[in-house]
């Protein structure tokens, strides 16, 4: 097996301020350490892709930033500032949306009261105008290619029915946006309109933390990769400086791979280089 790389081997673009730090975040279940000393950085304006195998803590991960699984040691911040995660309402006040793979959408509701559910516009009574003319507002953000925000949730393609979670997850102007796999079982046109949409949410300064299995994704639109494997850190990488074949080596635990000596002396270079805005 590889020996992990601390997340911080490869400092986040220009050495810019993280807006989202994690550093040793560690989370237990019962005799399962599903996490241990995982360090994660997010920028404004980056696409982070998590990758790994299933049961490399990718989902523990995700769910321990959307605050439905409070870390059991380790150090969060947000903007600089040390933040505690404790529930999914103290996630979403901070910033963070997340957009889980079942996408959480009511087929036999249109696109506005998907993107509002719970969210409700009222004045003494509910406002279907002010709704539908903010539906149209986030989805013109995305340049969604939705016919109509009255269309039943159940008769859109699978492009479009992520566009709306997508959509749903920019109420409140969130700052990081957690995508679960969100290319899962679709095509290839399909699979274009959603990493468009990446591309969009990244343009408009958004820290995207994409999970995914598809190789070709992360090259399309991610600017790092952070692998996990067996719930630790086993490396990280820019997506333009290294091979396919590199990051799987990382994925699988190749041992004394070619992964590991390249990351080795990217984390020495770096280290001597350019260490501003990552944390030691």
């Amino acid at each position: 097996m590889t020996s992990p790389i601390p997340t911080a081997s490869i400092p986040p673009p220009s050495g810019q301020q993280p807006l989202l730090s994690l550093r040793g975040v560690s989370k237990t279940f019962g005799a399962v350490r599903a996490l241990t000393d995982v360090d994660l950085d997010i920028c404004a304006g980056e696409v982070v892709a998590l990758l790994g195998d299933n049961g490399a803590g990718k989902s523990t991960l995700v769910k321990t930033l959307s605050g439905v699984h409070p870390p059991d040691s380790g150090t969060i911040t947000f903007d600089g500032a040390p933040v505690n995660i404790t529930s999914p309402g103290e996630s979403r006040s901070l910033g963070i949306a997340t957009v889980y793979q079942d996408l959480a959408l009511c087929d036999n509701l249109d696109v506005v009261a998907n993107l509002f559910l719970g969210h409700e516009r009222t004045r003494f009574t509910l406002s279907e105008e002010d709704m539908e003319e903010q539906a149209w507002s986030l989805l013109r953000q995305l340049s969604a290619k939705i016919p109509s925000v009255r269309t039943l949730v159940a008769g859109l393609s699978g492009g479009q029915r992520q566009t709306v979670a997508i959509a749903r997850s920019l109420i409140g102007d969130p700052s990081i946006i957690i995508l679960d796999e969100p290319t899962a079982a679709l095509g290839v046109e399909q699979t274009a309109e959603v990493l468009n949409l990446i591309e969009r949410l990244r343009d408009r300064g958004h820290g995207v933390l994409l999970i995914t299995h598809n190789m070709a994704d992360v090259r399309e639109v991610a600017d790092r990769a952070v692998v996990l494997r067996l719930g630790r850190n086993n490396g990280v990488f820019r997506v333009k400086d290294v091979t396919h074949e590199e990051i799987v080596a990382a994925i699988t635990g190749a041992a004394d791979s070619a992964v590991t000596r390249r990351a080795a002396a990217t984390a020495a270079t770096a280290a001597s280089q350019n260490t501003e805005g990552v944390a030691p």
